[in-house]
């Protein structure tokens, strides 16, 4: 429903699952070389701090490890994949980027578990360090809102692998924090892995209308933003060895009243017929967030062509053109991958490596968060190398004998991707520029380098333009898009934004006509044309939408709102006001139905009741109009004092309108502040030179100051923009 739009891609942020690193603390290993090695002492603090948390009773492990017993029985193994480093799983290589939670064995921790096992594994003497405590149940306790998928899928017991979304809609009003996430998956030995992707606008849900709680088929799905600019900012996902994902301090991120969740799912069937119904358990903190990260990646999947035998290279690299801190990093690839390097080139040609894998495993792939933040200032220039190996020798190679492999969503396909989550830093950057956003455009355009044809680049970018008042771009953009894909009624309406937003009004009203035509259930093409109708005063087609979208939406507050506005500037305020209510009545802080509603109250003359509901409405949003409408409630009640504060807001909210200014004047001139009279019309003046009733009123209000000259000048500067006016003539004679 809004004119401005941004796109999210559910496969941004894992295609085959991802676990964050993370370790136990508190079990610190006792090193004693002249002692016997034990249980006890030395083997059972290394345990718990690096195996225990996938290898506990229901955890992701094969057996458990939180006893003795426990750790003999499997001793000879343990010490095998330890020697071997296949155990504990940790991919990065030292050196390369230090990172939280580093489950990476020392060799002194190697040598102990050896010289355990081959001494027999004596329990030893004394008290055994406490192990920790996994709970089966939720891993930090009963969270304070559970979303559950509205049916069970099925899954065949064979076939392709299936890429689902099931929307979760979020049943809270105003704005929560959220510290911590858990995804229970419901049948763990189905899903592959699952994606959260937070839709700001229920964007998913309103363009499938009738299928959203069945499950929406896809693995890239678009979601939309709205008017303000929202970047994936949080790497939110599950997969089989991953626990609670808990965000730094500072870092928790937002949910905002009228969100969705979209549960992006990778399920493969298992052999027999199985039934998944995930849930999401979300943790609030009160906290809001400190830091507003952002994430990046760099890619090359159109370069992927990976013929059978050989070893295979892609890169990309991009250019930072403001100053970041990078948080955390996410590489991917699927079976074919085997080394992945990643680093940034700072301006003065230093290397700063970021992350070196040798041996990349697609089962054991992490988001990795640096133990510090890694600076990279504004020029630097981050570059990815992928290396390949579609070799019989590769062990991982899902094909024998090997086959041609592209880039697709499939495990058997491929996939080169390097995320970053980064935080824009006040450091040599641009003024004016808004940092993310920057870094946006640099990326999508840099997508576009690679792939001329990239839509969710295009659309992007036009997003891009249209933030920034540029709809003539946007829409040659959008142009771009369509030629592609010449039906696709987002894009179509998206154009039509776009050339409202250039001022072509009735072109753009055509254009949401046609995205209405072309599907009658696009929710978006139907508000936006009725949204348009309403502003032009085709009203009867106005009301005729907006009623088609209440009925088959009752619940949806913007077209119900959108209907009371038309029956407002019907003559219908009785009407008008019975949509109003019922849309306060399912959400008391809609803004729209508040200042819809004080409108109606001052029509009717019941300004306490008006001024009670503007109040309530600039809590939720401090809009202009609604500072402008309760300055005039304060006006007619007879407090001037309380209208000139609220004018002042309306003008900090509206700098450069002369409307605000104009009014400031005529009140600062009631209150017998001349001066300060003057001065807003002087910068009326300014913001408006060629209009002779505000040279006029300056004039008037100067005369009043006392300063006839400065009067009479204005006055005559009047009269020269509308020589014909005899009210200003006549203002002239006077002084």
């Amino acid at each position: 429903m809004n004119a401005t739009v941004r796109v999210h891609v559910a496969a941004a942020v894992a295609m085959s699952g991802i676990v964050l690193a993370a370790s136990h603390k508190g079990w610190e290993t006792v090193y004693a070389s002249a002692e016997p090695v034990t249980w006890r002492q030395q083997i059972a603090p290394l345990v718990y701090k690096n195996c225990t948390s996938c290898h506990h009773v229901g955890g992701s492990g094969p057996f458990a490890l939180m006893t003795y017993q426990d750790a003999k029985r499997w001793g000879g193994l343990i010490k095998t994949v330890t020697a071997s480093r296949y155990m504990p799983p940790w991919l990065p290589e030292p050196g390369y980027g230090s990172f939280e939670g580093e489950r990476r064995l020392t060799n002194e921790d190697i040598e102990l578990v050896k010289a355990w096992v081959e001494a027999g594994m004596p329990e030893g003497d004394g008290s055994t360090p406490t192990p920790p405590v996994y709970k089966s149940d939720w891993v930090l306790g009963r969270p304070d809102l559970v979303l559950e998928m509205a049916a069970p899928i099925e899954v065949p017991a064979g076939g392709t692998d299936l890429f689902e979304n099931f929307v979760l809609p979020v049943p809270q009003k105003g704005t929560r924090w959220v510290r911590a996430m858990e995804i229970k998956p419901g049948a763990p030995q189905v899903v592959h892995h699952a994606n959260v992707i937070l839709d700001r606008t229920a964007s998913l849900r309103r363009a499938h209308p009738n299928d959203w709680q069945k499950g929406i088929p896809g693995m890239d799905i678009l979601v939309d933003s709205g008017e303000s600019f929202d970047p994936d900012s949080h790497f939110l996902f599950w997969k089989p060895d991953s626990t609670a994902l808990i965000e730094p301090e500072g870092l928790p991120w937002r949910l905002d009243e009228g969100n969705d969740l979209v549960l992006n799912m990778h399920l493969k069937p298992t052999g027999k017929i199985e039934h998944v119904r995930a849930q999401i358990g979300l943790y609030f903190t009160d906290k809001p967030a400190t830091e507003h990260p952002m994430l990046l990646q760099l890619e090359h999947d159109a370069a992927l062509d990976i013929p059978p035998g050989a070893a295979f290279v892609i890169e990309d690299e991009l250019k930072l053109p403001v100053s970041v801190d990078v948080l955390g990093i996410y590489p991917h690839a699927h079976y074919l991958g085997k080394r992945m390097e990643g680093w940034a080139v700072l301006p003065n040609g230093e290397r700063r490596w970021l992350i070196l894998i040798k041996d990349w495993d697609i089962n054991r792939q992490s988001v990795y968060r640096f133990a510090k933040p890694v600076s990279l200032p504004r020029g630097s220039v981050v570059h990815m190398r992928y290396t390949y190996d579609n070799s019989a020798n590769n062990v991982r190679n899902p094909n024998s004998p090997p086959v041609r492999v592209r880039a697709g969503n499939r495990s058997v396909d491929e996939m080169g991707h390097l995320w970053l989550q980064v935080v824009p830093r006040p450091e040599n950057q641009v003024v004016g520029v808004d940092p993310q956003m920057e870094l946006e455009r640099v990326w999508m355009e840099d997508r576009l380098r690679k792939n001329a044809h990239d839509d969710i680049a295009l659309y992007n970018l036009a997003s891009l333009a249209m933030m920034k008042g540029n709809g003539a771009r946007a829409e040659e953009l959008y142009r771009r898009s369509l030629e592609r894909h010449p039906d696709d009624v987002r894009t179509l309406t998206s154009l039509g934004s776009a050339m409202e937003a250039s001022g072509d009004w009735k072109s753009a009203q055509a254009q949401y006509r046609a995205a209405a035509a072309k599907d009658p259930n696009y929710l978006d093409a139907l508000f936006d044309l009725a949204s348009i109708d309403l502003r032009h005063d085709a009203l009867p087609e106005a009301e005729q939408l907006f009623r088609t979208l209440t009925l088959s939406h009752p619940e949806d507050a913007a077209a119900r709102n959108g209907l009371a506005n038309v029956l407002l500037a019907s003559g219908r305020p009785g009407e008008a006001k019975r949509e109003f209510d019922q849309v306060l009545e399912a959400t008391p802080d809609n803004f729209d139905a508040l200042y819809g509603s004080a409108r109606i109250e001052v029509e009717n003359g019941n300004l306490q009741l008006a001024e009670s509901l503007l109040l309530r409405a600039i809590a939720v949003q401090n809009d202009k109009d609604a500072q402008r409408l309760l300055a005039l409630v304060y006006a007619r009640i007879g407090t001037p004092e309380k209208a000139l504060e609220h004018l002042q807001s309306w003008q900090r909210l509206s700098p450069t309108d002369a409307d605000p200014h104009r009014a400031l004047a005529q009140m600062y001139s009631q209150l017998g502040r001349e001066s300060d009279a003057v001065r807003e019309q002087k910068i009326v003046v300014t913001l408006s030179p060629g209009n002779a009733g505000d040279w006029n009123d300056l004039g008037v209000i100067e005369a009043r100051a006392g300063d006839i000259s400065a009067a009479r000048r204005d006055l005559q500067h009047a009269l020269q923009l509308e020589p014909g006016n005899e009210a200003i003539r006549a203002n002239l004679r006077k002084f």
